[in-house]
């Protein structure tokens, strides 16, 4: 069971620093302190960044996951030499290099558009649609830019997922015990959940060319991956075990 908890526990991490980047300024607005709803410009680049960087990596990690699920059903008596510890951490290592990488583009173009007139941002963090509402500048590369990274990670993660998985449903239809296909199946239920929550609200908020028209709908939709989502995977996780 090594494998899975290590991945676990880089899990667990993404999604302390995944929520800690977003929700303590937002109850600080919500609170209504001095200075409270206010963030600096480099504030709000940074927290995009980082945002963006461990969402990416969160990406990637449920990928390796998948991997691990794969190997471990399919090919149970290669597992310990192909999932060994050296793998794992080579695995986890890519994951958080890729997700670094990820954002530096996009934050750069951000950096070069010009900002006049309202800078209230209509968000409960800084997300790039409400930043580019903003822009006074020509935000078309951006917008493609945004799109078409956003499009990589997600299409890129999810193959894995998704061939991972086909592989692991190929199997079990092979298994004649009914009992034994069930209990091959519920290792992956919780990580097919938390995989089915969080990319479900990512390919509806990424994978467009243009600044949403609904705001207030957004919002409700970054709810979910900002925030409900992180909540509710150490629950999915701890009640399957």
């Amino acid at each position: 069971r090594r494998p899975m908890y290590f991945f676990l526990t880089h899990l667990s991490c993404l999604e302390i620093g995944y929520t800690s980047v977003t929700v303590p300024k937002m109850l600080t607005g919500f609170i209504g302190g001095e200075g409270g709803k206010n963030i600096s410009y480099a504030g709000c680049l940074s927290q995009l960044f980082i945002f963006t960087f461990l969402g990416a990596t969160e990406c990637f990690l449920l990928a390796a996951m998948a991997y691990d699920r794969y190997v471990a059903i399919c090919m149970p008596l290669r597992y310990g030499a192909l999932v060994s510890w050296g793998t794992c951490i080579r695995l986890a290592g890519a994951c958080w290099l890729v997700g670094f990488l990820t954002p530096m583009l996009p934050i750069y173009l951000m950096s070069q558009l010009t900002f006049c007139g309202s800078n209230v941002i209509d968000h409960f963090f800084c997300d790039a649609s409400p930043l580019l509402a903003l822009s006074c500048s020509d935000v078309t590369l951006k917008e493609t830019t945004d799109f078409l990274v956003s499009l990589a990670v997600l299409l890129a993660s999810s193959v894995v997922i998704a061939v991972s998985y086909s592989n692991i449903v190929w199997t079990l239809l092979h298994i004649r015990s009914v009992a034994e296909r069930q209990k091959a199946f519920s290792t992956c239920t919780a990580h097919l959940t938390v995989v089915s929550l969080f990319y479900g609200t990512l390919f509806f908020m990424y994978v467009r060319t243009k600044v949403a028209s609904s705001i207030n709908f957004n919002k409700v939709v970054s709810v979910f991956y900002s925030i409900v989502t992180p909540m509710l995977n150490p629950l999915i996780y701890s009640l399957r075990n």
